[in-house]
């Protein structure tokens, strides 16, 4: 028996492999979840529902959908959490994990689409996936867990719009923790740290870089997508993390540290 059988999960940006949404839907499948991914990429989440059905047993359902500036993605949204309720009649946890941006553009560079691209991925994209799953978490009593960024805690160069969207967020979240708190709802965001695909690419491309930014974890190493993201989001979104609601948790190695 696994903690989530029977239990519903939406991850947003879900679909793709060696991907932190990826690692996190792998850790909620091995404890029995059926999962709701969302993606831009059809090839990407299909492949991703052959394998974790194929592996773990569990139900996933793939939906292609990408909050941009279009006026029609909040209706996208809704469209996508009610499938998700058709299919499968529950929502237990919602995994806001998607993000774009345009990094490493300097913020006096950053144009009106890249600072658009990232507030609206990432800030937007949470807002509407809460206000539309709010009625049946409320059902459920069940967890949001929002994605954030060091980038915005520490205020990384070159992170602007990304910085932005992130810390907007964590104050969405928090405003959420205090006024779902009645309903049982709790809501934690998440400062993640783990190798991916595109961590990997930038290693190869920038092997200097990259070393620098190794040796500046305390740890000495990224985390692991599934088993440093993905279970402790298996753990906060579970009973016994249910009084906590409203606080940041940065898994980062021991890079995170703040007052």
């Amino acid at each position: 028996m696994g903690m989530y059988d029977g239990k519903t999960v939406i991850v947003t940006g879900g679909g793709k492999a060696k991907s932190i949404g990826y690692g996190i839907c792998t850790a909620f499948a091995k404890e029995g979840a059926n999962l709701m991914i969302t993606g831009r990429n059809v090839q990407k989440l299909d492949d991703a529902k052959e394998e974790l059905e194929r592996l773990y047993g569990i139900q996933v359902l793939p939906i292609q959908c990408d909050v941009n500036t279009n006026p029609d993605s909040e209706q996208h949204v809704n469209d996508a959490v009610a499938r998700t309720i058709e299919t499968f009649g529950r929502i237990d946890v919602l995994i806001n994990n998607a993000q774009a941006s345009a990094s490493g553009v300097p913020l006096a560079e950053q144009t009106r689409e890249q600072f658009d691209l990232a507030i609206y991925s990432g800030l937007y994209a949470v807002f509407y996936y809460m206000k539309a799953c709010y009625p049946y978490l409320k059902e459920t009593q069940g967890s949001i867990i929002n994605f954030a960024s060091g980038a915005g805690l520490f205020g990384n160069a070159g992170q602007a719009s990304y910085g932005a969207a992130k810390e907007g967020i964590r104050g969405l979240s928090r405003v959420a923790a205090t006024e779902w708190g009645k309903d049982n709802i709790n809501v934690n965001i998440v400062c993640p740290l783990a190798m991916t695909s595109q961590l990997e690419a930038f290693r190869d491309n920038y092997p200097e870089a990259y070393e620098k930014n190794l040796h500046a974890i305390p740890m000495g190493h990224f985390g692991d997508a599934e088993a440093d993201i993905g279970r402790v989001c298996v753990q906060i979104a579970g009973p016994d993390f249910k009084y906590m609601s409203g606080e940041t948790l940065t898994l980062e190695g021991g890079m995170g540290q703040r007052p």
